[in-house]
């Protein structure tokens, strides 16, 4: 792997680093934002306020939760046993291990070492948890790629489960149980556009795997002055939304400016940017000048599944690619911190 860096950004260039599967999985019951707004009537109602500002203003029409039974660590293992059988890969040749999610039932011990057990990966298989908030998964990729490309692993699995069942169903608890007032509710407007799901993607050598789509490079860019717009956890999340979006889109121009030193990034055939919301998305494209139509959209049936819903996006997206197509995926995770990896097809 080559390292270089531009103004305030990281630039890397792989060289032997190819994405073999990347696989998602769905939570099994849908819930309609026009579900979401039935069960806050008692919460706008004390604010004043009217119900229909997830589907209007998000573009958010409805998302998936878990049943109460399956665990965070649970959802990426199945997405693990996915990407690994897509792949053709025994579990027994991986030799590393990332879970990026951000839920997670306990502090420790680590959910890798749970999702290690359900796959039944091998002892001499590194495994460890990676949090990046919403661009943790794409943190994972590179980390992968970087032991990947220095020749110290063979294969590698990067998994993601995320769920919002719980959070929302305590934030609308929560919101209903006091007298919220319309700042109250816009600060946890964020939570409900939370989606479950998980993800999980196996990277190989590419000079192993001429069928694998490579890892061209990547860059990276910090922006923490902005670490307090967006604090959550399981009981609920509050955001700063309007700040965050502007400084969102602020640090994804500088990213992109810092990369074009490196990488012609001008005219891909697919851009898979991280799933928030309608109002995100169109402000990323066209700050970046991207073309709209070359951007997948899951947010509005999935909503922000967090670090899962670039690789969750892509994995949708793949049956449609070509070789040769070029890709990116891009992220921003709040704190601040952003990415963009480039993958040829």
């Amino acid at each position: 792997m080559a390292l270089g860096s531009v103004s305030g950004s990281a630039i890397f260039q792989y060289r032997d680093t190819a994405v073999l599967s990347v696989a998602a999985v769905d939570a099994p019951r849908v819930v309609s934002s026009v579900e979401i707004d039935e069960q806050l009537l008692v919460a706008y109602q004390k604010a004043g306020m009217r119900p229909g500002m997830l589907e209007q203003l998000a573009g958010i029409s409805e998302r998936r939760w878990w049943p109460e039974d399956i665990t965070f660590a649970d959802a990426a293992a199945m997405a693990g046993a996915k990407a690994l059988a897509e792949a053709g890969v025994d579990p027994a040749a991986v030799g590393l291990l990332i879970d990026t999610s951000v839920c997670r039932e306990r502090l420790e011990p680590s959910a890798s070492v749970d999702v290690h057990q359900q796959l039944g990966l091998s002892t001499a298989c590194m495994n460890f948890d990676l949090s990046n908030a919403c661009l943790g998964f794409i943190s994972g990729m590179q980390l992968a790629a970087t032991m990947l490309d220095a020749g110290q692993i063979e294969y590698a699995l990067i998994v993601d489960g995320e769920g919002s069942r719980y959070t929302q169903e305590r934030t609308i608890e929560r919101l209903n149980a006091t007298t919220p007032t319309r700042d109250e509710i816009l600060e946890n407007f964020a939570t409900f556009t939370l989606g479950s799901g998980g993800a999980a993607m196996v990277l190989g050598k590419a000079s192993a795997h001429p069928e694998g789509h490579r890892f061209v490079g990547g860059v990276t860019r910090a922006a923490t002055e902005h670490n307090l717009l967006c604090l959550g956890d399981l009981e609920g999340m509050r955001t700063d939304s309007r700040a965050l979006l502007e400084a969102a889109v602020e640090l994804a121009v500088a990213t992109w400016s810092d990369a074009a030193t490196t990488f012609d990034w001008s005219d891909l055939d697919l851009y898979v940017i991280h799933q928030v919301s309608k109002v995100h998305t169109e402000a990323i494209t066209r700050a970046l000048q991207i073309d709209p139509a070359r951007v997948p959209q899951t947010f509005p049936t999935r909503g922000n599944i967090g670090p899962a819903s670039v690789p969750f996006t892509l994995a949708m997206s793949a049956e449609d690619l070509l070789p040769g197509n070029r890709v990116a995926a891009m992220g921003i995770g709040s704190g601040l911190n952003s990415a963009v990896i480039e993958i040829e097809w």
